[in-house]
């Protein structure tokens, strides 16, 4: 018997030896939300758990090398940005999905690192809004990346509505950053808020949950999931890869992916708590 292979999601991001950001955390993400990742790696990273040692950005020519191979070769589904690193891989990644109009773009608009250590070798703010932001279905900026990214926007509110009005089709502003007990994450289209989803707030410090976020964007609307639905359904997951998440070094904790093939409670059948 046969099956049709899973959806693939092209990721445009950089590399993470802790496995916690970056490429490999969208590889996991995509494995355990049912779809095969194609990583084109735009900058390599030498960090820890504890924050960033430093980073060397992928020439924009090998970008767009390693992405058309995989774009000649196998039906994309969807599109994923991270780190990019320079404005010379920013326009290098805009003319690339440019290309492919009907193909969902959803764009983590990794400035800097959740320490606030800088991963670009220059200022993006200005290139993201005038070249990626345009095409975006989707874009997920944490309340840091939100005010950096509308800077003369004086509330979170105000800032949605400017990037809204910058063409993306929606925008998810995560709270994680914010001094709330609660993260609440608000979700913006059509010039209003759409949503609010409040999240319990963990003692932790967590290492690529945003990365963890925006690939489970990628996977549920390469699977055709409805915009609003599939929105919805990364935010369950990623707080679930949040909550059972793990201390593997000195630093933050990471998320696991992949709770639901080895945690007690949902082997043995129990409620997961969502």
């Amino acid at each position: 018997m046969t099956t049709s292979p899973p959806p693939v999601v092209l990721v445009f991001a950089g590399t993470d030896a802790t496995g916690g950001a970056g490429l490999q955390a969208d590889i996991l993400t995509l494995a355990s939300l049912g779809c095969h990742a194609a990583p084109v790696a735009t900058a390599i990273t030498v960090q820890d758990t504890v924050g960033i040692k430093q980073f060397s950005v992928v020439e924009s020519g090998l970008v767009i090398a390693q992405a058309r191979a995989i774009l000649e070769d196998m039906p994309v589904a969807a599109f994923k940005t991270g780190m990019l690193g320079s404005v010379a891989n920013i326009t290098a990644v805009a003319g690339i999905v440019e290309d492919y109009p009907e193909i969902p773009l959803i764009v983590d608009p990794v400035m800097a690192s959740g320490q606030g250590e800088s991963l670009a070798e220059e200022p993006l703010e200005d290139a993201l809004r005038a070249l990626l932001i345009p095409q975006a279905t989707l874009i997920t900026p944490n309340s840091i990346e939100a005010r950096r990214l509308a800077p003369d926007a004086d509330t979170l509110d105000a800032c949605a509505q400017q990037l809204l009005s910058d063409g993306c089709q929606f925008v998810l502003i995560t709270g994680t950053h914010e001094n709330t007990p609660q993260v609440v994450n608000r979700l913006y289209g059509n010039r209003r808020l759409l949503d609010t989803f409040t999240w319990e707030r963990f003692p932790a410090s967590y290492h690529g949950s945003g990365c963890t976020l925006a690939a489970a964007c990628a996977a549920t609307l390469a699977h055709g999931i409805d915009a609003l639905d599939a929105i919805a359904e990364a935010q369950d997951y990623t707080w679930n890869a949040i909550k059972h998440g793990q201390r593997f070094g000195m630093g933050q904790h990471l998320p696991d992916r992949l709770y639901w093939a080895h945690t007690p409670d949902e082997a043995e059948g129990g409620d997961d708590e969502s």
